[in-house]
């Protein structure tokens, strides 16, 4: 009896003093995290360029170690679960040195390749004092201060683009859920049954939405999670730009009302991932107005462009959508992850969205007499109910660049872009393909191409000497390069989203891909 007492004691005891295996005291968390600052300041030194044009300097880094995944593995190593812990500073220093050595750096100004962008350090700060507080910003109650934060960071994003007061939104983890959520938005707002109770049924296999196939493909995903199934996106054709051909979507949803189906959505890119192409977003508002159809704009790329002022009229036509995807993660330059979807009427994901189950409380917190003071809870507005605190790092960088920055810093990259699209037409083996925004695309063409070759076989011959050349290119570290297919041609596409990309890097890719080509041409 006594043992037994006398285990129930200093079971109390140290129930009482608990020592987590996870817990580090603040003198603990300072060394180790002085020790992980400086060296992930040293990291970001060995990405930076000679800080002045009369230097020649380059990075000390490249882009990335071109390793296999069979290299990559045996860095790792392949050590079983571990049974034992280990000390916070040791373990934060390996896992450093693991990354440093190991990863491609989407930061480094030789990366040219997707539209993710050089990420803004205080957004790495933000990420760290974001997870310290670790707010659940579902619910206005469980974090005050990071549901307003989060408030204002998309109305400072409705702002930049200059949508009018009315739209809301919310912040997402990146572009593919920012579409989810309009497209979901769309569905319950076109369809005039209970759609949330009774699901599609049968009048949901008629529902029909309208795309060119420059759409990201979040749009085969979701029509497909979402119960449509793909046969319902209608394909609609596109211009010698790869724009959406307006009088083929008019004809399209015409012959659908006729064969009884029901057109619900229309989608629109401002950036298509290819090209950077920009729908007619004036003309496709207009048709959407016209058959009462829902507008939505996949700005995931290039919407945050309509800052510029010489920005075109269809990119300020955004304020012309329902619903709009951007990433704060590609052209605001935070780091992953960020994404963003604004609603015209915010009361539409709510009607999508909202559920009110008896263990949530934060009803009660909606009685204030001043609906200014009305507290929000972002779970009411998208797929998410426990939600992280994604803004604060959008919000920093917003607060440390201004609109002003944040224009300066894209108009730049865009510049490059068509200085890149104006020195391959310069090139005697290169030939430009497209410019749009910050995307250039073109093709290595060697002076000499087998005559014996077919127009047919000539276009392979240098579609498969382009994905060589990629691959080889991508492998000198030196920079990145992506690939885009244009009417059925294999391109080397540029897109440059990189406040550290300087014009060496792009008279340094040129010289890449010509010194290459040339090698290849010869082998």
């Amino acid at each position: 009896m006594n043992g037994t007492s006398d285990s129930g004691s200093d079971q109390q005891r140290n129930l009482r003093c608990r020592e987590a295996a996870l817990e580090m005291g603040a003198e603990q968390f300072r060394q180790a995290g002085h020790l992980l600052v400086d060296q992930i300041g040293d990291f970001l030194q060995t990405l930076q360029t000679a800080p002045s044009p009369s230097e020649s300097g380059q990075p000390s880094r490249p882009v990335h170690p071109a390793e296999s995944v069979a290299e990559v593995k045996a860095a790792l190593g392949s050590a079983a679960l571990p049974q034992q812990g280990m000390a916070a500073a040791a373990l934060l220093d390996e896992t450093a040195h693991l990354l440093f050595d190991h990863s491609l750096f989407n930061g480094h100004p030789g990366f040219m390749a997707y539209v993710t962008s050089s990420a803004a350090p205080i957004g790495a700060l933000g990420d760290l004092l974001a997870s310290s507080i670790n707010a659940n910003v579902g619910a206005w109650a469980l974090s005050p201060m990071a549901t307003e934060i989060e408030k204002q960071t998309v109305d400072w994003i409705r702002q930049a683009i200059d949508c009018d007061e009315s739209y809301g939104g919310l912040l997402v983890s990146g572009g593919t859920m920012a579409n989810f959520v309009g497209f979901l938005a769309a569905r319950k707002a076109q369809t005039d049954w209970d759609i949330r109770s009774q699901g599609l049924g049968k009048s949901g296999q008629s529902l029909r939405l309208y795309a060119s196939r420059e759409t990201h493909t979040w749009l085969q995903k979701a029509a497909d999670l979402f119960g449509l199934g793909t046969d319902a996106i209608v394909w609609i054709d596109t211009d010698d730009q790869q724009k959406i051909d307006s009088h083929d979507l008019q004809g399209k949803i015409a012959a659908d009302r006729e064969a009884g189906l029901q057109p619900f959505l229309v989608i629109a890119s401002a950036g298509t991932v290819s090209t950077g192409a920009i729908d007619p977003l004036e003309a496709i508002a207009e048709i959407c107005r016209a058959q009462d159809l829902w507008f939505h704009v996949d700005g995931a790329y290039g919407a945050f462009a309509a800052m510029l002022p010489e920005a075109s009229s269809d990119l300020r036509a955004l304020s012309s959508a329902d619903s709009i995807a951007l990433d704060p993660h590609k052209w605001l330059y935070t780091p992953l992850e960020a994404g963003c979807v604004l609603v015209k009427d915010p009361k539409h994901l709510v009607d999508a969205f909202s559920f009110h189950p008896d263990y949530y409380l934060f009803d009660q917190d909606d009685q204030q007499e001043n609906s200014e003071d009305q507290p929000i809870n972002f779970y009411e507005y998208g797929l998410q109910n426990s939600r992280g605190f994604r803004a604060l790092k959008v919000w920093l960088a917003w607060r440390q660049a201004g609109r002003e920055g944040y224009i300066g810093m894209i108009r730049d990259d865009i510049a490059l872009a068509q200085v890149l699209a104006k020195k391959v037409t310069q090139q005697e083996e290169l030939q430009l393909c497209t410019q749009s925004l910050s995307i250039t695309t073109f093709v290595y063409v060697p002076r000499q191409i087998p005559p014996a070759l077919s127009e047919i076989e000539g276009r392979e011959y240098l579609n498969d000497l382009n994905r060589e050349l990629l691959e080889q290119v991508q492998a000198t570290g030196q920079v990145y390069l992506s690939n885009a297919m244009i009417d059925g041609q294999f391109v080397l596409r540029a897109c440059i989203v990189n406040f550290r990309t300087t014009l060496s890097e792009v008279e340094k890719l040129l010289q890449v891909v010509v010194d290459l080509g040339r090698a290849l041409e010869k082998a």
